[in-house]
């Protein structure tokens, strides 16, 4: 047990640089409560208990703003940072050493039945108010971007961005001109008006050169 704790602990520490030491994280961090209790939790969960594993789970969520239902299937080194906002839905399964940032939900489209919330697999990180929503996969070291809405897989070693989500770069190359990190990034909605904007542009500048012809007749 204590070197799972150990584990979990230098899991974040590697991942955070606002970390001073081993102690800050074991008291203050609301991920590393959250997800300690998540094991509880799942243990009831599995031998049957369901009203103590969800007891365990909404005191969590009270305390740390962070909700993961206990039928969820985590592996180690979860590292959810900052906290607030984040759900994890009942069916969601998640792989080794993932990274989650605030306000992420892996949840259901609600047409779902039985396996209803995504799969992650190892060392994913998904960015800040994510949505990734049903039963699909995100492949293995996988990057989602921060706002991004998921609704298809998202296969290993690529980056998806944008509303719905599409991939931008896969096994290193890059399918369009975006960064890689939560911040620079195209938005893809600000692009299409960009668009329209130009076009009209162009359509507006061949109306005033046919009514400069016109007046010149």
């Amino acid at each position: 047990m204590f070197d799972r704790l150990k584990e979990e602990i230098n899991s974040i520490k590697a991942r955070d640089p606002a970390v001073r030491s081993s102690l800050e994280v074991l008291f203050l961090y609301p991920s590393f409560k959250a997800v300690r209790s998540y094991r509880k939790a799942h243990w009831f969960y599995e031998h049957g208990h369901f009203f103590i594993a969800r007891w365990i789970s909404q005191r969590s969520r009270n305390k740390t703003g962070i909700e993961i239902h206990p039928g969820a299937k985590i592996g180690k080194g979860l590292f959810i940072d900052h906290g607030a906002g984040v759900v994890i839905g009942e069916t969601t399964e998640i792989g080794d050493n993932c990274t989650l940032y605030q306000n992420v939900t892996l949840g259901g489209t609600g047409k779902d039945t039985g396996k209803r919330h995504p799969t992650l697999g190892n060392n994913v990180m998904v960015g800040a108010g994510a949505r990734v929503l049903g039963p699909m996969k995100i492949g293995d070291n996988s990057k989602i971007a921060a706002n991004a809405v998921v609704l298809e897989e998202v296969p290993p070693n690529c980056t998806a961005v944008g509303v719905p989500a599409r991939v931008v770069k896969r096994d290193g190359v890059r399918i369009t001109n975006s960064d890689l990190d939560q911040i620079h990034i195209p938005d893809p909605i600000s692009q299409l008006l960009c668009e329209h904007m130009y076009k009209m542009e162009c359509m507006q500048k061949e109306i005033d050169d046919l009514k400069k012809q016109l007046a010149e007749k």
